[in-house]
């Protein structure tokens, strides 16, 4: 196999998010332990989620290779660096690896990873286009990697992991609504039925901001009640603001490029995980 071919497998991957669906999982452990898990915890709940996330993001790419031949022909699939066959049986491998590193946790965890990837499968082979059941089985996949990771250190129920779940279930639910109000033209073009498709574009950003305050109101809520101590308030009030900032930036329609906005909710919530990560290690 060639070197661009391997490049071009590995792109499939979109590491980027596997490995921050990983970091969310050890993060989960941090707090639903309310300690160090072990390293064999740490890499087995890791290496799990990082492989059903790639193997989402890999078929993708597979279910999506006719609409990249247009929009991202650059892409590994219809630039023909890999086949199709390839990717399938990268998927595979990759799903079972999942499954294998989940199994050797616990059978509450591979009953969940299988789960997870169920969810995935049918978002990129059938509720895509479906528009806001996608949106949720999307959020919901990202939410439940803080409570996989409460799963891997025997305590699923700790309230703050469920916290953190709902609030990365919101906050993803709001962009992708966001994400599909800003490119309504081509979910027209390829018949999804997303919100800004069924309401237009203006009222589908509207409850997208709607979400995202909500989750800004409800981030008093774990100090108040008393589900995280008040070392990790800083780092929540500024993360509020760049929320705040990017919602009121996203909501005009005479911004362009309105994606950044959406990108930097991202990466400040990806910041604010490894802030919380490192609160969470320097006081243990």
């Amino acid at each position: 196999m060639t070197r661009a071919r391997l490049i071009a497998l590995f792109r499939l991957f979109r590491f980027e998010l596997s490995f921050t669906a990983g970091i969310c999982v050890i993060l989960g452990e941090l707090l639903a332990l309310g300690g160090l898990p072990s390293l064999t915890q740490a890499t087995y709940g890791f290496l799990s989620i990082f492989c059903i996330s790639a193997t989402a993001l890999i078929l993708n790419d597979y279910f999506d290779i006719e609409t990249d031949r247009i929009n991202a022909p650059s892409r590994p699939l219809p630039s023909g660096l890999v086949t199709k066959s390839e990717v399938m049986v990268l998927s595979v491998v990759v799903a079972l690896l999942g499954f294998l590193f989940s199994f050797l946790i616990s059978p509450l965890a591979f009953a969940v990873t299988v789960g997870v990837w169920l969810v995935g499968f049918l978002y990129n082979w059938r509720l895509k286009r479906t528009g806001v059941w996608g949106n949720l089985f999307v959020a919901f996949s990202v939410g439940m990697t803080f409570i996989f990771g409460g799963i891997v250190v025997g305590n699923p129920f700790e309230v703050v992991v469920w916290y953190l779940a709902v609030t990365t279930f919101l906050i993803d639910l709001g962009e992708e609504i966001a994400a599909d109000a800003l490119d309504v033209e081509g979910d027209r073009k390829t018949g999804s039925r997303s919100l800004a498709v069924v309401w237009g574009p203006r009222r589908a950003m509207s409850v997208a901001a709607g979400i995202f305050g909500l989750v800004v109101v409800g981030s008093a809520a774990p100090f108040i009640l008393g589900w995280l101590a008040w070392t990790y308030l800083p780092v929540m009030v500024i993360w509020d603001a760049i929320v705040i900032f990017s919602v009121k930036h996203l909501v005009d329609p005479r911004r362009r490029n309105r994606i950044k906005d959406i990108r930097r909710i991202y990466l400040s919530g990806l910041g604010l995980i490894v802030a919380f990560i490192i609160i969470r290690l320097t006081s243990s």
